[in-house]
């Protein structure tokens, strides 16, 4: 397996491409505006998995870098899933320092359980205590 290199200097990474995975590929965020995309970026903590040049990795992290941290917009590009990648990009998540003693990481997945199970998020322990509001067509509806 190759090493990736993990980047968390959004100045390095194609966010054209990660903007055209996550508007049109991912199941979660399809119809996401750009203006959206590129705030959601300014204000998170971002990782980019490259493989020399080509970044073929993402995920951010919403934090105060404090107490609370929320996992969001995680993928490995089709051709090189299988690989380990996300595991790599994963290490690098939880290492970083400005997430180290928060009390709370959440994510949320409808696909990948087994692989953030590794990483010690199971699931809620109180899930009557969560409340949302969810908006899932938001980005379609107009």
């Amino acid at each position: 397996m190759t090493a990736l290199r993990i980047s968390t200097v959004v100045a390095e990474f194609d966010l054209d491409a990660v903007y055209r995975f996550l508007s049109q590929e991912a199941y979660w965020s399809k119809g996401l505006p750009r203006a959206v995309f590129d705030r959601a970026v300014a204000n998170s903590l971002c990782f980019g998995g490259f493989l020399g040049e080509a970044q073929i990795a993402f995920g951010r992290m919403i934090t105060d870098r404090a107490t609370f941290a929320y996992l969001a917009d995680v993928f490995v590009l089709p051709p090189h899933r299988g690989q380990g990648y996300s595991k790599q990009l994963m290490d690098a998540v939880v290492a970083h320092p400005d997430l180290q003693g928060l009390r709370r990481m959440v994510l949320v997945t409808g696909d990948a359980h087994g692989l953030y199970a590794r990483y010690g998020f199971t699931a809620l322990a109180a899930p009557d205590r969560y409340m949302e509001r969810h908006q899932p067509g938001i980005y379609t509806s107009g």
